[in-house]
């Protein structure tokens, strides 16, 4: 019974993280070095759905564009995959259909237009 116990203990941790997104993200440097950090949050307009706004710019990024919105409407279709939702690329001025796959302190954030072109990004969890 102990160790069914400790089992338990041990693994409800680990249970509680998965398929949380929520928290800041930091994107990869693009081809000129900048980077931007995303603060991911339940929307306010739907707590069922997950949104992200731009909370800093770095290495020379925009500053004009925090807190503008990047990522909204997604939702969770599985632990760690949304989708449904779109996404600003900021670089382009344009807006994609997107998914997000969550593979532990990583976010796969990938964007398409017509499900043909597509374009994908990897961001790093910051906290």
């Amino acid at each position: 019974m102990k160790k069914i116990l400790m089992a338990a203990l041990v693994a409800f941790p680990m249970a509680a993280q998965a398929g949380d997104v929520t928290g800041l993200w930091q994107t990869d440097p693009n081809d000129e070095g900048k980077y931007i950090q995303v603060q991911i949050s339940p929307c306010a307009s739907n707590a069922a759905e997950i949104c992200g706004i731009i909370a800093h710019g770095f290495a020379g990024a925009s500053q004009e564009n925090n807190g503008k919105p990047i990522i909204w409407g997604m939702r969770q279709k599985s632990e760690n995959y949304w989708n449904r939702g779109n996404v600003w690329a900021p670089d382009s001025d344009k807006t994609y259909s997107a998914n997000l796959t969550l593979d532990g302190d990583t976010l796969s954030v990938q964007g398409c237009v017509a499900a043909i072109f597509c374009r994908s990004s990897l961001w790093h969890r910051v906290q």
